[in-house]
Parts: C-alpha cells; structure tokens; sequence
C-alpha cells in the first residue's frame, strides 16, 4: 500500500455540520483538524518523526459530542513503549477543545511497515 500522504491514510471522518459551517464561514480549523495536529505533535521518543507521519494511526473517528477512538499500531510488538504511548496519544487529543472522551486501541494488524510512512517522515528519516 503506497501512502505518499498522511492525509491519504486518514479515513474521512465526515464532521458535524457545524464544523463544516465553521469551515465555510472564515476557515476556522475543524475539530478534525485540530486532533491530527494533536497527533502530529506526538513522537515516538526513538524516532524523529511525529507517530501520524510515522504511518501508527491506523483510524480515528470522532463522535458527535467529541468522543474519539483511535486504532493505532506502534512500529513492532515489541517496542519499549507499548506501554506508555498509547496514553500518549490520549492525553494530546484529549487536550484539544471540543474533546470530550478519548479511546485508544492498540493493534497489530496489519503490521506496520516502511511504506506506511508519509513522504515528510521518509524525508526526515534519509529515505528519499
């Protein structure tokens, strides 16, 4: 799978019509928005590179109401911070306004892979 984006590989979230509206009045950023910035400031501390660049958020759905469940994978089983990143994840999207609740599921399938970086993490990581 060939993911020259990260935007390409953010399922559309759809957003509520007042985020849009929000949009089309004066191009506030949408909620949607706000908590990819959240992920993009989130890095695996053994790799300069943002875990949302990385290719590690699988899924992200965001409610009405501001409850988002995150599917997000961590480059091996066995990285040290299985443990702590996926509450990483849950205090920086929990922390953008209009976030009511955060769910954050670790998954292994697929197994993350090179390609499933986007073009900006390649870059930073002397891939291209």
């Amino acid at each position: 799978m060939d993911k020259k984006d990260s935007a390409d590989t953010m399922p559309d979230t759809g957003g509520t019509g007042a985020q849009k509206a929000g949009e089309a009045a004066g191009g506030a950023e949408s909620l949607e928005d706000r908590v990819h910035a959240a992920l993009r400031g989130v890095y695996d501390p053994e790799i300069p590179v943002n875990i949302h660049d990385l290719g590690l958020i699988y899924d992200v759905r965001i409610a009405p109401g501001g409850k988002v469940d995150i599917k997000m994978t961590l480059t091996a089983p066995g990285c040290p911070v299985a443990g702590t990143m996926p509450g990483m994840v849950e205090q920086a999207v929990a922390a953008v306004d209009g976030i009511s609740h955060v769910d954050v599921e670790l998954v292994w399938d697929p197994p993350w892979n090179q390609d499933m970086m986007s073009d900006v993490a390649r870059l930073e990581l002397g891939f291209m």
